[in-house]
């Protein structure tokens, strides 16, 4: 390791950790009248999002950094956090499985104190540096991999291990902290500040340090499966059909590409095994075998595979 786990040097963690002091504004918020409290709450969400505006440039480096090394390979995503962090992490994750087809064993989650910490506090866990670090040794992650850390503090033992272990296998790492000086950002490839300063109640950063999170990696994760091709003309084009409700968006999706009837939609779903690009091909005038094969020598983009094929479909 090039770096110890801990504070910056000769600083006060109090002085620099934002997220942790209080703010005068707030001073006797438990007298105010209940609509006053939830503007306040309120407003102090409006700040994330600012954060997260102020973060842009940063997250596109990162989006496109991160595409550029998934689309090579078979590499994973690999979320790290504890606590609000961890756990919007995997949530981010596991919506991309339905929603852009994205292969689960390219999945990885880092959650402090394991699967446990989904359901209940496990706030001992991110004190340790071992259980870090052994968490990315023992899932072999490497140069195909990309490794988010995600810390409010910017400070989690954990994280901060596991990100500068997984950087040290060459694997691609960005990092998502709230406070300017967070260590944990000077241990990433790519540092994303969001910087939300002071909570309506000291400390309690699942307030608008937490919202930030959430709102960047919506937007990091969705920019990425545009990048990765499985959106096409605002379309979640490589969503898995596992409900009826999604099964009947996917028939309107092929009739809306294509023009055809809802009866050809479902008929070409079926043979293309609900594979909705594959569909639309298929309706267009491509073999099964034309189109999975384009499809695959194109990386699944599917305005490209129109072009290769020579089809065209309706403005």
């Amino acid at each position: 390791m090039s770096r110890k786990v801990g504070f910056p040097e000769h600083s006060n963690p109090r002085e620099w950790r934002e997220t942790e002091q209080r703010s005068s504004r707030y001073a006797g918020l438990e007298t105010w009248g209940t609509d006053e409290v939830l503007k306040a709450l309120l407003g102090s969400q409006m700040q994330a999002l600012n954060a997260v505006w102020s973060a842009l440039g940063e997250l596109e480096s990162a989006v496109d950094a991160a595409a550029q090394r998934l689309q090579a390979g078979e590499g994973r995503l690999v979320y790290i956090g504890a606590g609000t962090s961890g756990r919007l992490g995997v949530l981010d994750g596991i919506e991309l499985i339905p929603t852009f087809g994205w292969p689960e064993e390219r999945l990885i989650y880092g959650l402090a104190g394991g699967e446990a910490g989904l359901l209940r506090p496990q706030e001992g866990a991110e004190d340790s540096v071992e259980a870090g670090r052994n968490f990315i040794i023992e899932h072999k992650v490497g140069v195909q991999d990309v490794v988010l850390g995600l810390a409010a503090s910017g400070t989690t033992p954990f994280t901060r291990a596991a990100i500068q272990t997984a950087r040290a296998s060459g694997a691609l790492t960005i990092s998502l902290a709230n406070n300017p000086q967070s260590p944990l950002l000077a241990d990433a490839e790519h540092q994303i500040l969001l910087r939300t300063g002071a909570e309506v109640l000291a400390g309690s950063t699942r307030l608008s340090a937490g919202t930030s999170q959430k709102a960047a990696l919506n937007l990091f994760s969705t920019a990425l499966m545009v990048r990765l091709n499985k959106v096409y003309r605002g379309y979640m084009v490589d969503m898995q059909l596992t409900n009826d409700k999604l099964d009947q968006r996917a028939k309107d999706m092929v009739v809306s590409l294509t023009g055809c009837s809802q009866e050809k939609a479902a008929a070409s779903l079926h043979e293309s095994d609900s594979q909705i690009k594959l569909a639309v091909l298929l309706v267009l005038g491509a073999t099964k075998q034309q189109a999975t094969n384009v499809l695959a020598e194109t990386q699944g983009d599917l305005g490209e595979s129109l072009q290769v094929l020579g089809l065209h479909q309706p403005e």
